[in-house]
């Protein structure tokens, strides 16, 4: 795998830092809590409800800086962006081709000697255009927590178990209709330290490129009916429900394989007015007519 999957991992979203030696200790009753952290969420949302009946435009996008994600202000640009020639760029950075990414390579629940523990699934789905184009030979990448909310990291040291035969990292190439599907293991919720007895509700990171290492986007699939959704400051920063709904997969019964796994069907949009939610907006909302975001 490229050396930026490890990269994202060290981000603060990824992987929850370490938990400090004495976590079974009580913790310092100053620390804010679920309940302040949902306060601010609550109030964000229904300033957003005002100002959409006041005829403001839908947000679609993440905000850039969402107090309650106390770390979102470090996470964006705060100057004014230089520009870079990207065939420069492109000299320096590794190609990626059909031939460099092997078809076992999307099945993260065959590349070790046993079986991962957890509940198998299928995720599947399109990566499209704006107007609904299939978008054929994109490399797309995932990573993941295994079924107790693990990465195999080691910045990741909370108590829970690590699974020996499942890394929790996959590729594959979408098909000539822009199809992607990866067989692997639900992941479990886990804790970081954005505020009191925060975490995350299940996700799976996404990672596609275009047709030059400076087109890439990141983004997250999460799964139906989490009960965490309303919780989360990072799924929060959608302020708009319909954006965030087009993170959340479907299960699809025909994607499910008897007495197997189960199917997820969930479609990437590049572009447009749908366009699925990604992590690296520099631009905002002006991002929309940024075509070629990347990182």
């Amino acid at each position: 795998m490229p050396e930026d999957i490890n990269a994202e991992l060290e981000t603060d979203e990824s992987v929850p830092p370490a938990e400090p030696k004495a976590a079974h200790l009580p913790l310092d009753l100053a620390i804010e809590t679920q309940a302040d952290l949902s306060a601010e969420i609550s109030a964000l949302g229904e300033a957003y409800a005002r100002a959409l009946k006041d005829g403001a435009p839908a947000e679609t996008q993440p905000r850039l800086d969402y107090p309650p994600y106390r770390s979102s202000i470090l996470r964006h640009p705060t100057k004014s962006l230089q520009h870079a020639d990207p065939e420069t760029v492109e000299l320096y950075s590794p190609a990626f081709g059909h031939q460099d990414v092997h078809a076992l390579e999307s099945d993260l629940t065959i590349q070790h000697n046993g079986e991962p523990q957890g509940e198998r699934i299928i995720v599947s789905g399109r990566v499209l255009d704006g107007d609904g184009r299939p978008v054929a030979g994109q490399l797309v990448e995932i990573w993941q927590a295994n079924s107790s909310g693990r990465y195999i990291h080691k910045r990741d040291q909370h108590p829970a178990p690590i699974d020996p035969n499942f890394t929790g990292i996959g590729r594959c190439i979408t098909g000539p209709d822009g199809s992607y599907r990866f067989i692997t293991i639900k992941p479990g919720a886990y804790p970081w330290k954005n505020h009191l007895n925060a975490w995350r509700p299940a996700h799976i990171h996404f990672s596609l490129f275009g047709t030059e290492f400076t087109q890439r986007i990141i983004t997250q699939m999460y799964f139906p009916g989490d009960q965490l959704f309303p919780l989360d400051p990072i799924y929060q920063t959608i302020v708009d429900q319909d954006a965030r709904d087009r993170l959340v997969a479907t299960y699809d019964h025909s994607l499910t394989e008897p007495e197997w796994a189960l199917g997820y069907n969930w479609d990437i949009v590049l572009t447009g007015p749908k366009r699925t939610w990604t992590e690296n907006e520099a631009f905002g909302t002006a991002g929309d007519s940024n075509e070629e975001a990347g990182e």
